[in-house]
């Protein structure tokens, strides 16, 4: 029993799409840290200046007397400029990465086929005699 559940643990471990999903947490979890870094040391402060260095994590409303009523709305707002930053970056970073994309696969396709000097069809790049007028053509 212990054997058969083994195997079948190392059937599923060792299938490429779980290894795939392994490699891709992994290189998402350190790319996490390229875009936090990108938002919280480049865009955070420049945020900063545009705003005049107004710190809205400790915006806050005092709702009750005692110390812990507090409504920190601040916090909330840094989080939502904090995503739309993230989400920025990551926007800019794939459009550029699909933009590279597009231009390699854009490469110009083989020639396969020539234009027939007699009646203009096009025909296959090999052809000795037109299909269409069945003139002789030049190699």
């Amino acid at each position: 029993m212990k054997l058969k559940l083994l195997k079948e643990f190392r059937e599923f471990i060792s299938r490429g799409n779980v290894i795939d999903m392994a490699v891709g947490v992994i290189i998402g979890g350190a790319f996490t840290g390229i875009v936090n870094s990108l938002v919280n040391d480049m865009f955070m402060p420049l945020l900063g200046l545009i705003t005049g260095g107004v710190n809205f994590s400790a915006l806050s409303i005092q709702i009750g007397p005692g110390e812990g009523d507090v409504l920190g709305y601040g916090a909330f707002i840094a989080a939502v400029i904090n995503f739309l930053l993230i989400a920025l970056v990551l926007f800019l970073l794939i459009k550029t990465i699909n933009k590279l994309r597009r231009k390699k696969e854009e490469a110009p396709a083989p020639v396969t086929t020539k234009t027939c000097p007699y009646c203009m069809s096009e025909i296959d790049l090999n052809a000795s005699r037109c299909p269409h007028c069945t003139s002789e053509l030049e190699k």
